[in-house]
């Protein structure tokens, strides 16, 4: 259920939220909170509630329990995990970056001018590089100028070095607009370097904490270079393991970390 809108620089703050389909446990008792300017990425294995939740923080989903605070008037740029194109149906980038919208051309323009990729305008999006159509995705989820970006696996489908690249116009975007943006990844353990904070979600918060600079390990900049900026690791710190069926089976402090 959601409470009264929020008046700090919280955007967005959950509690305790609980889902299940039918008899399974999809997520239970989860806590998250994004603030205006913050970077949050949500990582875990595939299957652990990652996307279950973002449509609950969106409201397409409705959870059993818990609470949802919204700051009051929140806009908010969706870049959902998958937005398959259909070769049938020709679709120019300005049309694809103004689906289902009104927007005129001058902001869709300017959205796209904030990706990089305003030269592309016309351009069937069909015909778009992994890393440009991702950028085009993005100019979509600014369009509104959002106070909050909820970007699903915005790298995904992109080699390492346009990962990077989109990594660093996230941040750059974030510093932009001043927005708050809550990102899920699909890597474990590299995650974006600008990220505040990381939350690692297997039906539950099994773990939180703050990504240390790749930029400080010597081996990783030594295999990525410059671009090692860019990109920061999370440590796992759990004290507690999933089986297959992914039930929680507690670990003693001798057995060390999960």
């Amino acid at each position: 259920m959601d409470t009264e809108p929020i008046t700090t620089s919280v955007l967005i703050k959950a509690s305790g939220l609980g889902i299940s389909f039918g008899a399974r446990s999809v997520l239970s008792n989860v806590d998250i909170c994004v603030s205006r300017g913050e970077i949050v990425t949500l990582i875990g294995p595939n299957g652990s509630g990652k996307s279950t939740l973002v449509k609950i923080l969106l409201g397409i989903l409705q959870a059993d329990c818990g609470t949802i605070e919204r700051r009051k008037g929140l806009r908010v740029g969706y870049l959902p995990q998958n937005f398959p194109l259909s070769g049938r149906i020709p679709l120019s980038v300005a049309r694809l970056v103004a689906l289902n919208g009104t927007a005129r051309r001058e902001a869709v323009v300017e959205a796209l001018a904030e990706t990089g990729i305003s030269h592309l305008i016309d351009t069937d999006a069909g015909a778009l590089s992994g890393g440009e159509f991702q950028r085009a995705m993005l100019a979509r989820a600014i369009l509104r100028k959002p106070d909050l970006m909820v970007l699903d696996e915005p790298v995904q489908g992109v080699d390492f070095a346009g990962e990077a690249r989109l990594y660093r116009l996230i941040q750059e975007i974030k510093n932009r607009l001043g927005c708050g943006i809550l990102m899920v990844s699909h890597d474990l353990h590299l995650v974006m370097g600008g990220s505040d904070k990381v939350i690692c979600l297997n039906r539950h918060v099994c773990c939180a904490g703050v990504p240390v600079e790749v930029a400080k390990h010597p081996e990783y900049v030594r295999l990525f270079g410059p671009e090692a900026r860019n990109f920061a690791v999370y440590t796992h710190h759990h004290d507690h393991i999933h089986d297959d069926a992914g039930h929680i089976i507690r670990v003693s402090e001798e057995d060390g970390d999960g």
